[in-house]
């Protein structure tokens, strides 16, 4: 289980309490026995996912190999902290649309947003005055004040250039929330690409929100590239999905049942 404020924290019971017990009737007997327990208030099965007795009857039935592969613990977690970086992206991504609307929408209606600017900065002046912000040297006027100068070309390369930037992080929440390996690759490299960028504007410039925002991505590389094995690191797929299959209570379960069943033998 997770360390510091979360050791205590049970991932299983709150997916259960959000979605339902998972329970599963095994075709094989022997492994049947050892989900299923007769009490007087009838059948009960024993959840995959919490390991709790459920009276009722199981949610599923079927061979033992087409059970379903249920998260629980550690896997839990990580379902956690991968949909979490879903919404930040998702977030992010929506943003970077939206602006590149925005440039595109600027681009074609320059010339009135140009006159609005140059009649209300005189006004800003007085106030600029008090607070002694130099205003025609100040940052953000520069910036619009450039963006007035840019060329059509120039915008439009810059609006395809957000948009691009804005879909693939909505690619990569969308990967990352469904959990599917090819979305954990592109979140991966599509963070990791981005990270020298980060590092260059710290050392133009440190400000809080850089320092979130490089910690928050480093975090997802690493973390990502860790527990999912991806790019061979620590055994690979075959060594995420052997673990994935350890953890199962019904792969549990059937060991179990297989060394009693030698135990007996001999």
């Amino acid at each position: 289980m997770a360390r510091g404020p979360l050791r205590h924290f049970d991932w299983n019971l709150r997916s259960c309490g959000r979605h339902g017990h998972e329970t599963y009737a095994p075709d094989e007997e022997a492994l049947a026995q050892r989900l299923h327990a007769s009490t007087p208030a009838g059948d009960a099965w024993r959840c995959l996912r919490c390991g709790d007795w459920v009276l009722g009857e199981p949610r599923h039935r079927g061979p033992a190999d087409q059970a379903p592969i249920v998260l629980r613990g550690r896997a839990l977690r990580d379902a956690f902290v991968l949909r979490f970086l879903a919404l930040e992206r998702a977030l992010r991504g929506l943003l970077l649309v939206a602006l590149a609307y925005g440039v595109w929408r600027f681009d074609g209606s320059r010339l009135a947003l140009q006159k609005v600017f140059d009649s209300y900065l005189p006004t800003l002046r007085p106030l600029a005055d008090r607070l002694g912000v130099d205003l025609q040297n100040a940052g953000p006027v520069h910036l619009i004040q450039r963006a007035f100068a840019a060329s059509h070309s120039t915008l439009l390369l810059v609006a395809l250039g957000v948009l691009a930037y804005g879909a693939l992080e909505l690619l990569e929440a969308v990967g990352l929330w469904l959990m599917k390996r090819w979305g954990e690759y592109v979140a991966v490299v599509g963070t990791a690409v981005f990270i020298p960028l980060e590092v260059y504007e710290l050392v133009e410039k440190v400000t809080w929100l850089r320092i979130a925002a490089f910690a928050l991505n480093v975090f997802a590389v690493v973390y990502i590239l860790w527990t999912k094995r991806l790019f061979g690191v620590r055994g690979g797929r075959a060594a995420f999905d052997a673990e994935r299959h350890g953890e199962s209570l019904l792969e549990v379960e059937r060991a179990a049942a297989r060394g009693e069943t030698a135990v007996a033998a001999h």
